[in-house]
């Protein structure tokens, strides 16, 4: 087991993440049923004033309690430091959800030691759902065990994934989804990666993938994923890392079919 740095309080870094993406998602719920003031940041990719709210809050707690131990926020920004301990926040993952009053959004809070995640979180405040995982301690919702699906095939599986941002994302996105296709039962679109993640960590899942995703994105969800059992790799079949730009997650056996379905898509090549 990990030996985690110590908190001004002397609690533990898992209980004070915790702690802090349950404040996120009061104040989620909070303002949920508001209006909202939504800014672009790109085609598809908006940010809203709530996202800020969040990320201060949630970077003050941890600061208090781990003054030197630096943040990568989405919003706020931060350098990726793979050389020592490091904090990832994404207060609102699944903006655009939030923005258009969709109920599914979550905030997500890693603990990063060289570059691997040894604490994630994932904090679905709708519909009252913790996932986390401690390295080598396995991954849990609500406090109770995790695993990925035991079903070896994908023509019983469902298939999760989110489009890009960008249009070639999005066209190489569905690509895979023709390269598989009829060989699914269904796919869905979830608008936010950490929750499908998650969800595929607890069996509802069979493969989630994304085209391109940034750390805060998943952090947390290759921690869970790995501690439920599963493999979280890149596009060329890699253990993913943080700075990895796209993902696949399955169990073992999902994975290899996966793999070899979409081995001649433009996304893999």
């Amino acid at each position: 087991m990990t030996n985690f740095p110590r908190s001004v309080s002397k609690r533990a870094a898992i209980d004070i993440a915790l702690e802090a993406a349950g404040c996120a998602g009061t104040i989620l719920l909070q303002r949920f049923s508001e209006s909202k003031q939504i800014t672009m940041k790109g085609r598809g990719n908006v940010v809203t004033e709530t996202d800020v709210e969040v990320e201060t809050i949630v970077k003050g707690i941890l600061e208090k309690e781990y003054p030197d131990i630096p943040i990568l926020a989405e919003e706020s920004g931060g350098e990726l430091a793979i050389d020592n301990w490091l904090w990832i926040i994404d207060p609102l993952d699944g903006t655009r959800n939030f923005a258009s009053n969709i109920p599914h959004f979550a905030t997500v809070i890693a603990l990063a030691y060289n570059g691997e995640v040894r604490i994630g979180i994932t904090h679905d405040p709708v519909r009252k759902e913790t996932f986390h995982a401690v390295k080598g301690g396995g991954a849990f919702l609500n406090g109770q065990r995790i695993y990925v699906s035991d079903e070896e095939r994908l023509a019983d599986g469902i298939l999760g994934l989110d489009l890009s941002y960008d249009d070639q994302g999005g066209a190489d996105s569905l690509e895979i989804i023709k390269s598989i296709w009829p060989g699914m039962q269904t796919a869905r679109i979830f608008g936010s990666a950490a929750l499908g993640l998650s969800y595929l960590a607890a069996g509802r899942l069979h493969v989630f993938f994304h085209h391109k995703l940034e750390p805060w994105d998943q952090a947390s969800g290759l921690l869970i994923v790995e501690e439920a059992g599963g493999l979280v790799t890149d596009r060329a079949g890699n253990r993913a890392r943080l700075e990895s730009d796209g993902i696949i997650a399955a169990s073992s056996h999902a994975h290899a079919e996966f793999m070899e379905l979409t081995k001649q898509s433009a996304w893999r090549e």
